[in-house]
């Protein structure tokens, strides 16, 4: 029978892992937890690889904890970063914290009767516990030596920049976290991106050393795309999980453009779709590539997790705008997430009332054609779109009535060649 261990694996997301955990997945329920940093108050497509990981250990019968780093996000985590952080207020921490917690509940089930989920802070002891305490219960039990053999040390100290004493107790304070968790919760197995496992095994050593019980650890390959990039890092920025930072239209593009390379192992990463599907999924790939089938489910699957069904159809219906579906319905904003990198100008709304402007003035000015001449004609050959509607009268002008919320009219020459006319008040 199939376990989380052996889906971990057959989805390619074992990177590394303490001895003898499969045998305990296999074989026992287990209480496990991921941290999350609350340096912003959003989580990003770089935290779904986590989520997704919590949200299968469930799936499969364990219990998830969910670990948001109020104490540690004080200090910021040296892992895979190049430089020193910039320190955050507690007051900034706190609503970042509390701005996750909403985020993680599309994932995690924090109602079910048989293993529900636990949000917890690790704030409630990182911020109670007296200095002298974590320096005699915890601090004696790591060496230096120990400490600076990790990678996340050792790539900082090879920089000028160094590392502050701050960051380089970071790995004490994750490891009192797993302490904590195994002491409260009976929490036995800590999970993150590889660029933890270092943090992570100190935990294990320390639970070792002073419970002299056994944890374990596992990681989790750090996602990039055949390009090298890691995921979620764009041109236009991260890739956020909250809709008001990334709308569900961009959070649906950003996965309908993934690479063939990359897309196969994203649908095992990032969605529930059983092996069978992915593999139907992967021989549409190498046949029909051009289809991007495999691309077009990633994004709808993705985009429903994240954001819903109806942030879904939103988000399609935005995207065939593109393609010359109709804008009917498309609000204000999404009309400008759409046609965000395509040529625009700006036109006086003034412009627009009365008898209207134009269209051929439209169009020149626009730069979607030579001269007016050049507009009739391609009016004639059925080339010219206002607001995705074919043009049949090129003597037409544009009235106040067409402007799209009162603000926007979508040109279009051809299949593709769009220009956003914006009016000024």
């Amino acid at each position: 029978m199939m376990n989380v261990f052996d889906d971990f694996a057959r989805r390619g997301l074992v990177h590394s892992f303490t001895e003898g955990l499969p045998e305990v997945l296999a074989n026992q329920k287990v209480t496990a937890y991921i941290g999350f940093d609350p340096t912003s108050d959003s989580l990003q497509v770089g935290n779904l690889l986590a989520l997704m990981g919590l949200a299968r250990l469930q799936r499969f019968g364990h219990t998830p904890i969910a670990l948001v780093g109020g104490g540690t996000g004080l200090i910021g985590d040296p892992s895979g970063k190049t430089q020193e952080r910039q320190l955050q207020s507690k007051e900034l921490i706190a609503a970042n914290v509390e701005a996750i917690k909403a985020q993680l509940t599309r994932f995690l089930d924090f109602e079910v009767r048989s293993n529900p989920a636990r949000l917890i802070n690790n704030a409630d002891w990182l911020t109670t516990i007296p200095l002298m305490d974590f320096l005699r219960d915890v601090g004696k039990h790591f060496t230096v030596n120990y400490m600076i053999a990790k990678d996340s040390v050792q790539t900082r100290l090879e920089r000028q920049e160094g590392i502050s004493y701050t960051e380089f107790s970071y790995m004490l304070l994750q490891a009192y976290d797993f302490l904590q968790l195994f002491d409260r919760y009976g929490c036995i197995l800590q999970a993150g991106g590889s660029d933890q496992w270092g943090n992570i095994t100190a935990g294990v050593e320390l639970i070792r050393r002073v419970r002299g019980m056994r944890a374990y650890g596992l990681v989790y390959p750090l996602v990039t795309g055949a390009d090298g990039v890691k995921l979620g890092k764009t041109e236009q920025g991260t890739i956020w999980l909250d809709p008001k930072r990334t709308s569900p239209y961009r959070f649906y593009q950003f996965w309908l453009n993934q690479a063939d390379a990359d897309v196969i192992c994203y649908l095992g990463y990032f969605t529930w779709l059983s092996y069978e599907e992915i593999a139907e999924l992967e021989q549409a790939v190498r046949e029909r590539p051009e289809q991007r089938e495999a691309q077009r489910r990633l994004a709808r699957e993705v985009t429903r997790l994240v954001h819903g069904e109806q942030a879904l159809a939103d988000a399609e219906r935005a995207s065939q705008a593109l393609f010359g579906g109709s804008l009917e319905g498309l609000s204000v904003a999404e009309i400008e997430d759409v046609f965000a990198e395509a040529p625009s100008s700006e036109v006086p709304r003034i412009a627009f009332e009365g008898p209207g402007k134009p269209l051929l003035d439209l169009l020149v000015e626009a730069g979607l054609v030579k001269s007016k001449g050049e507009g009739r004609r391609l009016v004639a050959a059925g080339g010219v779109y206002v607001n995705n509607v074919r043009v049949e009268d090129a003597s037409q002008a544009i009235s106040t009535a067409q402007l799209i919320g009162g603000r926007f009219l979508v040109l279009r020459t051809g299949k593709k060649q769009y220009h956003l006319v914006r009016t000024l008040v």
